[in-house]
C-alpha cells in the first residue's frame, strides 16, 4: 500500500490557515459592509494562500509524488545533510 500523508504537510497546513483567515476577514468585511476590505483582505488573502501553498509544495514541503518511489537516505544519494 502506498504511503499517503492526506494533507499533513507544512504546505497544506499553511494554505488552509491562510485561506481560512481570508474567509474570516471576508465575512467580517461583509458584515461591516466594507467592500475594499472584502476584496483586498478577504479575497486577496485567499489568492495569496493558494500561491504560497503552491510555492511551498514546489520547495519540497508538500506531499511527495507516490510514483517517484521511496526517498533514499542522504548517505546513499551523496547529499550533504548539514546546511
Amino acid at each position: 500500500m502506498a504511503h499517503n500523508e492526506h494533507g499533513h504537510t507544512p504546505a497544506a497546513w499553511t494554505t488552509v490557515i491562510l485561506i481560512l483567515a481570508g474567509f474570516v476577514v471576508g465575512c467580517i468585511a461583509v458584515i461591516l459592509l466594507n467592500w475594499p476590505l472584502f476584496w483586498i483582505g478577504g479575497v486577496g488573502l485567499v489568492v495569496v494562500g493558494g500561491i504560497v501553498g503552491k510555492i511551498m509544495q514546489m520547495m519540497g514541503l508538500g506531499q511527495r509524488d507516490s510514483t517517484a518511489g521511496p526517498r533514499q537516505p542522504a548517505a546513499v544519494t551523496g547529499e550533504d545533510t548539514v546546511g
